[in-house]
């Protein structure tokens, strides 16, 4: 559970292999960095086969911009982690009403909505290089939207 000192978010994608392990990872950089503090950050996927690593696509896109997701294990959504996370951001709609269904009571929400954009990012599971360099491209612009900021108190849904 999170408190005034700590407030966790988790990133919450399908199988926690593309899209929110590089989320999580963005955000890392963001809190490592310096500019935000009582933060943590996990990420978690509403299909995820637990202890699962991170696609090729997405260590390697990551890798290309320093960010290194060798050590990632997939992890299953559940009410545990909904229960410890002051804020779920979510890469589509079927995942925020997941994370509602497993408890969210409106700590869910879409990163593109809190980011000032619409529509969902896109799965680039299998797709090409050029796929998953797009939405990291697309999650660095996301993240950076939303916890970007000096103040945690100005993280939408705080």
């Amino acid at each position: 559970m999170d408190t005034a000192e700590n407030f966790h978010i988790t990133f919450v994608c399908t199988g926690n292999t593309c899209r929110s392990p590089m989320a999580e990872a963005l955000a890392r950089r963001i809190i490592a960095d310096g500019r935000l503090q009582g933060v943590t950050v996990g990420s978690a996927g509403t299909a995820a086969w637990p202890g699962a690593p991170a696609s090729d696509g997405a260590m390697e896109a990551a890798a290309s911009i320093g960010l290194n997701l060798e050590s990632h294990v997939s992890m299953l959504l559940t009410r545990e982690v909904v229960a410890s996370s002051g804020l779920l951001l979510c890469m589509d709609g079927h995942h925020v009403r997941r994370a509602e269904e497993l408890g969210a009571a409106g700590s869910a929400r879409l990163l593109t909505e809190l980011a000032g954009e619409s529509g969902a990012v896109e799965d680039p599971f299998g797709g090409s290089r050029k796929e998953y360099q797009a939405t990291l491209s697309r999650l660095d612009r996301l993240v950076r939207a939303v916890l970007d900021v000096t103040d945690t108190a100005a993280i939408p849904g705080r």
